[in-house]
């Protein structure tokens, strides 16, 4: 599989044909839209910077849009996701909002989006579903999602075999990259695209990889 970034906490994973595609940006948000098709579109949270399915609908490709907690398959793909909380991007009046958390199973491989969380510690049902990660995508940036530290602390608990941190790039307090970079005690590694096959994973614990959008 190959994972690109496209700012905030949009992530694109190909295998072959397929796209699946994490937090496609809409027209309206802090960041600029994305433009692809994709199969599937998952959608954390009900924000333009995090909801825009109709911009992944390109070409031939009409996709799939999973937007809240529940077990889902499609195309080979196993999906489930898990009801969680966030405080990003909030309306006048709000204190909190449902945030998704997913975890997708394709290759062999499980990958875990947060999305916009906000809570410290994922729910029981999460927990004891979600075992043995490999490729985890974490909020750092504060302001509504986990903060650096807070996101740190989450990522040992669960203990994947490789980190990707998100929400820095176009969002986020300045400087949230550098600081769980430093909280974690690693200056991770930078790469523009991230090509996956089950046997990388061997000897990877707690590796750090930004993909730089």
């Amino acid at each position: 599989m190959v994972i690109t970034h496209h700012g905030g906490q949009c992530f694109k994973v190909t295998l072959g044909d397929l796209t699946v595609v994490f937090d496609p940006i809409a027209k309206g948000g802090t960041l600029s839209p994305v433009r692809f098709g994709a199969d599937i579109a998952l959608i954390s949270r009900n924000h333009p910077d995090m909801n825009g399915a109709e911009e992944v609908m390109y070409g031939e490709k009409t996709p799939f849009v999973i937007a809240g907690p529940g077990e889902y398959e499609r195309q080979g793909v196993i999906i489930q996701g898990f009801l969680s909380r966030s405080a990003y991007g909030l309306a006048k009046g709000q204190t909190e909002a449902v945030n998704t958390i997913y975890m997708v199973e394709l290759e062999d491989m499980t990958l875990v989006h947060l999305g916009a969380l906000a809570d410290k510690e994922l729910s029981k049902e999460a927990r004891e579903s979600i075992d043995e990660i490999d490729v985890l995508f974490v909020p750092i940036g504060g302001e509504g999602v986990l903060t650096p530290a807070a996101a740190h602390e989450l990522v040992v608990s669960l203990e994947p075999k490789i980190v990707v941190p998100m929400h820095w790039n176009g969002i986020g307090e300045p400087k949230s990259l550098e600081a769980f970079l430093k909280a974690s005690g690693n200056n991770g590694e930078k790469v523009d695209k991230l090509t996956l096959k089950k046997k990388d994973l061997v000897g990877k614990d707690g590796s750090i990889l930004v993909i730089t959008p």
